[in-house]
């Protein structure tokens, strides 16, 4: 075992570009429960999103025309969910279960005939000086424009929810979704938009796999990605600052755990691998304790479903 050989600014850039498909998952899956609606089909909207935008980008030659296409995909995916629980009344739970197998089973579809085919290499940022600085610059200054983009997309969510008079209406419908409608405001064409929203940040993130971490196509790649998406909002609390903290923390663990591997530390490989997913049933273990001891941040209309005539 040499620990030493692992590389700190590598380890660090390493872990911003693991943490990114599941931080614009996340983030987008953050706005949906914020105004009430959990859908758990993220998995499924993050591998519809990959073979969209590992598709598009072949054909194109572009790499922005695949993110294009990735989050059409994933917010197209995601308006069938809108409309089975928005508008068929259905279960939020079965209806998410469902559009991840659903989505799955379209991507294996899709996907048949571009195994073995590159996309197109995607830019990386180079910023004049900044880029060369020692440690510094290797690990943070040299990163493609989706890493930017999906710190960006937090900051503007944050804003939104705080400062603005849309997301102070969202969170509203999130949290009573009858008094909402009581003052006038429509309450399923916001959870629509909600959606859409947070399946087109599914997308990208798994474009992001499939374009730039991999990259490639393979069936299944996004691995779980959409499940840890789905454990960092409550890991986060409903904020998107601590969403931001949460796909670190599991994208470094990620990330620490292959540069173990790779050191040759004496652990089991297979113990190695699991303790992404370890520490996910962990956090959610211990947030619903939380729950259940009446501290929960959750948004009171989280999964409840909503008719205007009740």
């Amino acid at each position: 075992m040499d620990v030493s050989t692992i590389n700190p600014a590598l380890l660090v850039a390493s872990l911003m570009v693991a943490s990114t498909p599941i931080l614009l998952a996340g983030i987008g899956e953050l706005v949906a429960e914020r105004a009430g609606v959990l859908n758990l089909g993220v998995e499924g909207m993050m591998i519809t999103g990959a073979i969209c935008g590992f598709a598009a980008a072949v054909h194109s030659g572009s790499p922005a025309v695949g993110f294009l296409a990735a989050a059409a995909g994933g917010a197209l995916l995601s308006q069938l969910f809108a409309f089975l629980t928005q508008f068929a009344l259905a279960t939020q739970v079965a209806s998410g279960l469902s559009l991840t197998l659903f989505g799955l089973g379209l991507s294996a579809l899709i996907g048949r005939s571009y195994g073995g085919q590159k996309p197109p290499p995607s830019a990386r940022l180079d910023l004049p000086v900044l880029s060369d600085l020692p440690f510094f610059g290797r690990a943070f200054f040299q990163h493609d424009m989706m890493v930017y983009f999906s710190l960006a997309i937090v900051v503007a969510v944050w804003v939104f929810l705080k400062f603005t008079r849309k997301g102070l209406i969202l969170r509203a419908v999130g949290e009573n979704h009858d008094a909402a409608h009581a003052l006038g405001y429509k309450v399923i064409a916001i959870r629509m938009a909600a959606i859409a929203f947070g399946g087109a940040c599914a997308g990208l993130g798994g474009a992001y796999i499939s374009l730039i971490r991999v990259p490639q196509w393979t069936d299944g790649m996004t691995a779980g990605a959409g499940w840890i998406a789905l454990a960092i909002v409550v890991f986060a609390s409903w904020k998107p600052w601590r969403a931001l903290v949460g796909a670190y923390l599991f994208g470094g663990i990620t990330v620490l755990q292959l540069n173990l591997q790779a050191a040759g530390v004496n652990v089991p490989v297979q113990l190695l691998s699991m303790s992404p997913y370890v520490i996910t049933v962990l956090v959610l273990v211990v947030i619903s304790a939380r729950t259940r001891s009446g501290n929960s941040s959750a948004p009171a209309s989280l999964g409840r479903t909503f008719h205007a005539t009740q």
